[in-house]
């Protein structure tokens, strides 16, 4: 197959609000020599999401406001990916974080981007198998939020509904869902 990526001519930061938000406009050049001198790139922080499992094979969710889509939703433990942290370090803190537990593996689910031409963010899943309650949480002064658990069960019929209200979090569930067993 011939190559198909385009190639960035230009990049110029139009607009930003460190560290979160970063607008550019890129100039590009298409495979077949076209250039688009405005095409416009969102750069949001890069994100971990961790769907931990107890022993007794229970998911742990957090039920919590988001104000994105202005509701309460399901949600799993996660956050920003720290200048020089690591996916994977960033995970295990924000487990232990937000609810207090520590997992005793960690199933790399893989990272995606969330928006096909526009960038958005980077997010990398992982599933945390044998979770265990070792401190109490401690999440930050924003957030507010309700620990407790599901079966696969009821995550798959949440699936669809207003309950995972957060693309993110649906797709984590999913990610989670072929790597447990049926």
């Amino acid at each position: 197959m011939a190559d198909r990526h385009w190639k960035t001519l230009q990049k110029d930061i139009v607009y930003a609000a460190e560290p979160y938000l970063q607008v550019a406009r890129e100039s590009v050049e298409l495979p077949d020599g076209r250039v688009i001198d405005d095409f416009y790139q969102v750069h949001l922080r890069p994100f971990v999401s961790v769907v931990p499992v107890t022993p007794e094979g229970r998911i742990l969710i957090l039920e919590q406001y988001k104000h994105g889509p202005r509701c309460v939703s399901i949600t799993f433990p996660g956050g920003f990916v720290d200048e020089g942290e690591a996916p994977e370090e960033a995970g295990r803190r924000e487990l232990m974080e937000e609810t207090g537990y520590r997992a005793g593996a960690f199933v790399p689910m893989g990272s995606y981007v969330d928006n096909g031409n526009q960038r958005g963010c980077s997010g990398t899943y992982f599933l945390a198998l044998d979770c265990e309650k070792v401190a109490e949480a401690d999440p930050g002064d924003l957030e507010e939020m309700e620990v407790s658990f599901a079966s696969p069960e009821e995550l798959d019929a949440a699936l669809g509904t207003p309950r995972f209200a957060i693309t993110h979090m649906a797709a984590a569930w999913a990610f989670a869902r072929m790597k447990l067993p049926r």
